[in-house]
C-alpha cells in the first residue's frame, strides 16, 4: 500500500493569504519550500488505481506534483478512480470542481454529507452537467480496486459544515477511514478531523502500520492565545495534540505504528520544525507529515 500526503494544512493553508500571525509570517519569510497546502491524501494498493481522501481547493497543484497520478504518455486517462470524503467542509469538497474535466469518478461520503451537498450547498447539481461524479454512500466496508483495497469508515464527529449548521439530519457527519490491502495485509488509518476518540477508533488502530491524525491545534486555548479571540479546540470539534486528554497521550507507547499529524492550523507551533513542540513530538517518536511525503506499507 502506498500513501501520498498531498497537503497537510488546515483551511486556508500555511501561510494563509490574509494572515500575518507568527506562523504565517514565519512561513512567508521562509518561502515556498516550507509552505503547506490544504489537507488531502492519495492512497493506492496498485499502481493504476488511486483514490483521494478529500479534494482540497489546492487539488490541481497537488495532483500535478504527484508523478503517480499523471496520465500515461499520449493518453487522456488518469489512474485516479475516486474520492472519499471524510466530511462536507468546503476545504475538503471544493476541489471536486477542479476534477470535473476527467472521466466519471466514484465519490464516497457519509449520507448526511451527500444530502447536504445536494440541498444546502448544490455541489452535486454543479457537477451533474459534466458527468464527473457517481455518488456512493459510505456504509460499512467498501471494496475498491476490484476488491484489493478495503475501506472502513469510523464515525468520529457530528460537526456540520457551516453551510449546513442548522441541519437536523442525523450523522455521522465526519468519519475517519481505515484502509486494508487485501493482498499484502498492509493497513493504515486516516483521521484528519477528530472531535472525539471513540472505541471504534482504538479498534481500527489494531494491526495498522501507520496512522495519520488530526493535528489542527496543539493546545485547547491556542486560537485565543494567538489571535486574541476564538473558541477552544474542542469547541471547534478538534481534539488538541497536547494537554490533558490530547491525542499525543493516546499515541504514546503504541509500538509498531508509524504516527503522523496532518491538518495543521496556521496557529499550531508544531508546524515550525525548530519549535519546542516539534521536539516533544520527536521524543514521543511521532511525526508531522509534510506535503508530498510518500509512505509505503
Amino acid at each position: 500500500m502506498r500513501l501520498r500526503v498531498l497537503g497537510t494544512a488546515a483551511g486556508g493553508g500555511l501561510p494563509q493569504w490574509n494572515c500575518a500571525c507568527r506562523g504565517c509570517s514565519r512561513a512567508r519569510a521562509a518561502g515556498p519550500a516550507v509552505w503547506r497546502s490544504q489537507e488531502c491524501l492519495a492512497v493506492s494498493a496498485s499502481p493504476d488505481a488511486w483514490y483521494l481522501v478529500n479534494a482540497s481547493p489546492d487539488v490541481r497543484t497537488q495532483i500535478l506534483a504527484t508523478p503517480g497520478l499523471a496520465p500515461p504518455g499520449g493518453t487522456r486517462h488518469s489512474p485516479l478512480r475516486g474520492v472519499l470524503l471524510t466530511d462536507g467542509e468546503l476545504d475538503h469538497t471544493a476541489g471536486l470542481l477542479a476534477l470535473r474535466e476527467g472521466a466519471a469518478l466514484d465519490l464516497f461520503a457519509p449520507a448526511a454529507v451527500t444530502a447536504a451537498l445536494t440541498e444546502d450547498f448544490p455541489l452535486r447539481s454543479l457537477l451533474a452537467p459534466y458527468g464527473a461524479a457517481r455518488w456512493r454512500p459510505v456504509a460499512g466496508e467498501l471494496r475498491l480496486d476490484d476488491g484489493r483495497l478495503r475501506v472502513t469508515a469510523i464515525p468520529v464527529s457530528d460537526k456540520r459544515p457551516r453551510y449546513a449548521a442548522g441541519s437536523t439530519r442525523p450523522g455521522p457527519w465526519v468519519v475517519a477511514y481505515r484502509f486494508d490491502d487485501a493482498v499484502t495485509g498492509a493497513a493504515a488509518v486516516y483521521a484528519p478531523s477528530l472531535a472525539r476518540w471513540p472505541e471504534e477508533l482504538d479498534a481500527a488502530l489494531s494491526g495498522v502500520g501507520c496512522v495519520i491524525l488530526d493535528g489542527t491545534f496543539w493546545s485547547e486555548d491556542e486560537m485565543e492565545r494567538v489571535t486574541g479571540h476564538g473558541p477552544g479546540a474542542r469547541a471547534m470539534d478538534h481534539l488538541p495534540i497536547g494537554g490533558v486528554g490530547g491525542t499525543l497521550g493516546r499515541l504514546r507507547g503504541r509500538t509498531g505504528i508509524r504516527c503522523l499529524y496532518t491538518h495543521l492550523n496556521n496557529t499550531n507551533p508544531a508546524a515550525d520544525p525548530a519549535s519546542r513542540e516539534r521536539s516533544v513530538l520527536a521524543d514521543a517518536l511521532v511525526e508531522v507529515a509534510s506535503d508530498g511525503q510518500d509512505i509505503r506499507l
